[in-house]
């Protein structure tokens, strides 16, 4: 009996699934509003989503602090930015293509 018990297959296939069942990580696409730091940039986001109580479509502007290592993103640029792991207390996205300069 211990020979059926330890050839039991499901405890081996979760195992080998878990890379693929990371869940993917977030991309946004903004506008470079600051590049005076090295190697960051200040990326703005535009969201529009409905007011919570009157239904009205307003935008909201959030500010992400991104790692841009070869400092190509100059004020003004279209990027698209994805998230990674703490780079500093502020810093947890990366600069991933310019869209439009």
């Amino acid at each position: 009996m211990t020979d059926t018990a330890t050839e039991a297959p499901t405890a081996e296939a979760p195992a080998a699934e878990a890379p693929a069942a990371r869940n993917l990580r977030k991309t946004r696409v903004g506008e470079v509003t600051g590049a005076k730091m090295s190697k960051t940039v200040i990326v703005e986001t535009v969201t529009r989503v409905p007011h919570a109580k009157f239904g009205k479509i307003v935008k909201q502007v959030k500010k992400f602090y991104v790692h841009d290592e070869e400092g190509k993103a100059q004020v003004g640029d279209v990027v698209r930015i994805t998230e990674t792991r703490p780079l500093s207390k502020l810093k947890r996205w990366r600069l991933v293509e310019i869209l439009k300069h």
